[in-house]
C-alpha cells in the first residue's frame, strides 16, 4: 500500500505515516499499517505505550451497542481478544494480557434500548439468553431488583428509595468479559508492530502541524525536530482536541468530542456473592452502574451515564486524579442493588479522562485536511474495538489517498469474523447525532 498521493509523489517523507497517540488504539493503527508494509512513526508525550487513558480503562469485551454497526464492530472486537496471540502473530500467550471470558448480564429496566439491541444481535447471530429474576438471583445472591429509577445524586432526598416494582429479569449475552491488564494490551500491539519495523518515539510532544496546500506535511516536536510524512493520525485520546488545534487548518470535525471526567471505585465485594475473577460484568441503567471484577478480588464500579450524572470536562493536562464524591455515589448505587455491600467513606480507585464524542460514538474518518486523519472521541467503549479499528483505519487510508472521495461514497469496510460490512459513514466527523445512540457509555 502507497500512501503518497499521485501529486506528492518524489516529495521526500521520513515515514509514511505519523501517528499522534500510543494509546490501545495508536498502537493497533501502527500494527495494521505496518503488516501493511508502511514505515510509521507513533509520536507520544508520556513514556510508555498504553501509559495515559488507556491504563484507566476498564478494558470490558462486550458485543450489545445502540447501533447495527457498533455491535457488529464490536462483536468483531469480541474474536480478536478472544484469539489474542493470533491477532498479533503471537506464537504463544507468553507476556500477552489476557482476555477472562465471564459473559456479560444487561438488566431489564426502563430506560434501557434492549428491544433494538436484540434485534441486532439477531441480525448478526450473538447468542444470548433471557434470565429471569429467580435466575439472577440464584448467581448474584444477595441481589435486590427493587426499582430505583430514575437514577439519583446523594444529595437527593430520595436517594436509595425504591421507586416501586421489581426488575423482571435481565439479558445474558455469552460473548463477553474483559481484559486483564489494558496496558499491557497496548505494549502488545506495540511490540507486535515494532517487530514489523513501526517505531515509536516517546516523551515527545508534538507542537505544531504544518500544511501546504491543503495538506500535512508532517509534524514539529517539542525537541525541535521536523519530522516529515504526507500522512498524520490523530489518536491522542483526551488530547485529541489540544493536537487537532494544532494544524494549520480547521480539521472540520462538526460532532463535538471532548475530555469527560470519568471515575470508577474499587469495594470489596460481600463473600455471599461469590464473586471472583470471573465474576459477572453487569449494566444496570436502574441504578446507573456498571460493574465488573477488579484486581485483588474488588468490585469496580463506575457510571453508565445517567441524565443526573452531570458531565465534567476537564483540561488533560491539569486535572486531578483524587476521586471525589460523585465515585462514592457509584458505589451507593450499587448497595442499592447489594445491600450487603459495605461502602467506605474514603473510595479507592481510578481516575481519568474519556474522550467522547455528544453521541458517545467515535470519529474514524479523514479530515478536510488533506492526509489529516482522525481516531478520536474513542474512550470508553472503543477499547474492545481497538484490533478492528486499527484493521478500519488502515484501510480507510489506503482508500482516501488512492483518490476515493470517502466524504460522498464512504468506505464501505468489511469484517473478518463477522457477516457484516460497516458503512463507516456511521462514523463521521461531519455526522448529525446518531439518534438511535443510548448517548452514554454504552454507545
Amino acid at each position: 500500500m502507497n500512501t503518497t498521493p499521485s501529486h506528492q509523489k518524489g516529495a521526500p517523507t521520513d515515514y509514511d505515516v505519523i501517528i499522534i497517540g500510543a494509546g490501545v488504539i495508536g498502537c493497533a493503527i501502527a500494527y495494521n499499517l505496518a503488516k501493511n508494509g508502511l514505515k510509521t512513526l507513533n509520536v507520544d508525550a508520556l513514556p510508555a505505550a498504553g501509559y495515559g487513558s488507556t491504563s484507566s480503562s476498564a478494558a470490558v469485551i462486550r458485543t450489545y451497542y445502540s447501533t447495527l454497526d457498533g455491535t457488529a464492530m464490536a462483536y468483531e472486537g469480541y474474536h480478536d481478544w478472544k484469539n489474542w496471540p493470533e491477532t498479533l502473530g503471537a506464537e504463544t500467550d507468553d507476556g500477552l494480557a489476557q482476555f477472562i471470558e465471564t459473559g456479560t448480564l444487561v438488566m431489564k429496566t426502563a430506560t434501557d434500548t434492549l428491544e433494538r439491541v436484540q434485534e441486532h444481535s439477531d441480525t448478526l447471530g450473538i447468542v444470548y439468553e433471557h434470565w429471569s429474576a429467580e435466575q439472577i438471583m440464584e448467581r448474584l445472591p444477595g441481589y435486590n431488583l427493587e426499582c430505583f429509577a430514575p437514577v439519583k445524586t446523594m444529595d437527593d432526598d430520595a436517594f436509595g428509595t425504591p421507586t416501586g416494582g421489581h426488575l423482571d429479569g435481565g439479558i445474558y449475552f455469552h460473548a463477553g468479559g474483559y481484559v486483564d491488564d489494558p496496558q499491557i494490551a497496548a505494549r502488545n500491539l506495540k511490540d507486535a508492530a515494532s517487530r514489523l519495523g513501526a517505531e515509536f518515539r516517546f516523551n515527545t510532544k508534538v507542537v505544531s502541524i504544518p500544511v501546504e496546500k491543503n495538506r500535512v506535511t508532517g509534524v514539529t516536536c517539542d525537541d525541535g525536530s521536523i519530522i516529515q510524512s504526507n500522512v498524520v493520525l490523530n489518536a491522542a485520546g483526551p488530547h485529541s482536541g489540544k493536537v487537532n488545534a494544532l494544524l494549520e487548518r480547521d480539521a472540520g470535525v462538526r460532532i463535538r468530542h471532548r475530555p469527560l471526567r470519568q471515575e470508577v471505585v474499587q469495594v470489596k465485594p460481600p463473600e455471599t456473592l461469590g464473586y471472583s475473577r470471573k465474576g459477572l460484568l453487569v449494566a444496570d441503567n436502574d441504578v446507573g452502574v456498571y460493574v465488573k471484577p477488579g484486581s485483588g478480588g474488588q468490585l469496580m464500579i463506575g457510571s453508565l451515564n445517567p441524565a443526573c450524572d452531570k458531565h465534567i470536562e476537564e483540561d488533560p493536562d491539569t486535572f486531578h486524579r483524587d476521586l471525589t464524591d460523585r465515585s462514592l455515589a457509584y458505589a451507593y448505587r450499587y448497595s442499592q442493588r447489594l445491600p450487603e455491600l459495605g461502602v467506605s467513606q474514603h473510595p479507592v480507585g481510578i481516575a481519568d479522562l474519556y474522550d467522547a464524542t455528544d453521541d458517545w460514538l467515535p470519529i474514524y474518518d479523514r479530515s478536510d485536511v488533506d492526509g489529516y486523519y482522525l481516531a478520536i472521541g474513542t474512550s470508553g467503549n472503543q477499547f474492545k474495538n481497538a484490533p478492528v479499528a486499527g484493521r478500519l483505519m488502515c484501510q480507510l487510508i489506503e482508500y482516501c489517498e488512492s483518490g476515493k472521495d470517502h466524504d460522498n461514497e464512504p468506505l464501505q469496510f468489511n469484517l473478518n469474523h463477522v457477516d457484516h460490512t460497516l458503512n463507516t459513514a456511521t462514523f463521521s466527523r461531519k455526522r448529525d447525532l446518531t439518534q438511535e445512540s443510548s448517548f452514554s457509555v454504552l454507545g
